[in-house]
C-alpha cells in the first residue's frame, strides 16, 4: 500500500487500515480509506476503498461522510489495481 502512496494507520481486527490524504490542510481531509484483508488460506487479497470528505462531526462517533462509489472512488481503484498488478 505504500507503493500507492497510502500509509499505514493501525489494525482493526483482521483488517489493516490505511488512508492517502488528496488535501494540503492540516484537517487530513479530504483523504481515500482502504481497510485491507488478507485470506491467508487462498492469499486472495480484499480491499474495502472509499473517500472521507470531511472529519467525523460528533465525537466517539465512528459516521462520517464516505463515498464508497463515484468517479473518484473508481478512478483511485484504477490507479491502485495498474500499480499492484504484475506488469
Amino acid at each position: 500500500m505504500r507503493h500507492c502512496g497510502y500509509h499505514f494507520e493501525r489494525q482493526d481486527g483482521e483488517e489493516l487500515v490505511f488512508c492517502r490524504i488528496l488535501g494540503s490542510g492540516k484537517s487530513g481531509y479530504p483523504r481515500f480509506h482502504i481497510y485491507l484483508k488478507i485470506n491467508n488460506v487462498s492469499h486472495e487479497t480484499q480491499i474495502n476503498l472509499h473517500l472521507d470528505q470531511k472529519k467525523p462531526v460528533y465525537q466517539g462517533v465512528s459516521a462520517h461522510s464516505a463515498e464508497y462509489e463515484g468517479q473518484l472512488v473508481e478512478q483511485e481503484a484504477e490507479r491502485i489495481k495498474k500499480t499492484v498488478e504484475p506488469s
